[in-house]
């Protein structure tokens, strides 16, 4: 009778579309940070229950950038986490942690700002200009340098100046004229335009193509202790991006709560990035070879790494 009844549990389960291995497994979720757009549908799939469906109690915690999620990793204090591409160079390092899902592709949720009277109106208008990014050797500080060589004027076409990447020191830097333009988040300057304190000239996807902007991490004792659960995490994943994409209003709501930016803003920011979502996690072959180009570049690793090693798709649901 007892294996009767654990029959008829299980048939039920599965009919709902939520497998019974999965039933009361919590998994803790670490972001690199609270709320850019790569790393953010995470939180939407919690509030919507999606998650839930997979069978899967997620615990989230928000981290101020990339390499204190990869230090909780280490720690064995997370069981997943949501970064960007970069944090692959940890795993170079030796972090505990392998590549489980390529998230987003390009970096249209980084862009361009300029203050709101620069007379600058193109990309050919920045050359020779001072360029804002978070700090030397960052991300931005890539992406700045990269814009230089794609218009033809080399890596240094303009002169990179650390500001952070805090909106108050990025707006004070703008209305003191102590930059041109700063390469930040696109968010942030659609909020400046509400406030006339600054514009987006461009996108980075409109001069950087694909390069694993958004990636997910799973620690190596979870695929050693519970496989199962990676991959309902991605399939849970997958199924909030395909929300993400069919559900433009109550998304828009969802992240102006969590970002505290309008909903205006939020919607253009919405339009802007819906592209670079995957649709499968898969890893890029384009977006791997800029990665590597980049660990090279900022010297985040010692030498050329076996990218290879630092990810698999061994997790991703098959259609």
């Amino acid at each position: 009778m007892k294996a009767f009844r654990a029959a008829i549990m299980t048939a039920g389960l599965f009919a709902l579309g939520v497998s019974p291995a999965f039933a009361d497994t919590t998994l803790t979720v670490g972001k690199a940070s609270a709320n850019a757009d790569p790393i953010i549908p995470v939180n939407i799939g919690f509030q919507e229950g999606i998650f839930k469906k997979h069978g899967l109690d997620i615990k989230i915690v928000d981290f101020s950038g990339g390499a204190k999620m990869a230090q909780a990793m280490a720690a064995g204090a997370i069981d997943i986490g949501d970064g960007a591409g970069t944090e692959m160079a940890f795993i170079a390092k030796g972090d505990p942690m392998i590549g489980i899902c390529e998230s987003a592709s390009t970096f249209p949720f980084l862009g361009v700002g300029l203050p709101a009277d620069s007379p600058v109106k193109t990309a050919k208008d920045l050359k020779g200009k001072i360029m804002g990014v978070s700090s030397t050797g960052s991300l931005t500080d890539w992406l700045a340098k990269q814009l230089s060589i794609k218009e033809g004027w080399g890596p240094d076409g303009m002169t990179r100046v650390a500001i952070g990447n805090a909106a108050p020191g990025i707006v004070a830097a703008f209305k003191a004229h102590q930059v041109d333009g700063d390469v930040g988040e696109a968010a942030l300057f659609y909020s400046m335009e509400e406030n006339k304190a600054g514009r987006l000239l461009m996108s980075v996807a409109d001069f950087q193509g694909s390069a694993v902007s958004g990636a997910l991490f799973a620690s190596n004792k979870l695929v050693s202790s519970n496989p199962a659960a990676i991959r309902a995490f991605l399939a849970a994943w997958l199924e909030t991006l395909d929300y993400l994409r069919s559900h433009r209003d109550e998304v828009v709501k969802i992240k102006a709560k969590l970002t505290g930016y309008s909903e205006a803003v939020e919607a253009k920011d919405y339009d802007l990035t819906l592209p670079m979502y995957t649709k499968t996690c898969k890893f890029d072959a384009e977006g791997i070879a800029t990665l590597k180009q980049a660990f090279v570049d900022l010297k985040l690793v010692d030498g050329t790494p076996d990218m290879s090693k630092l990810y698999t798709e061994a997790y991703i649901p098959k259609p």
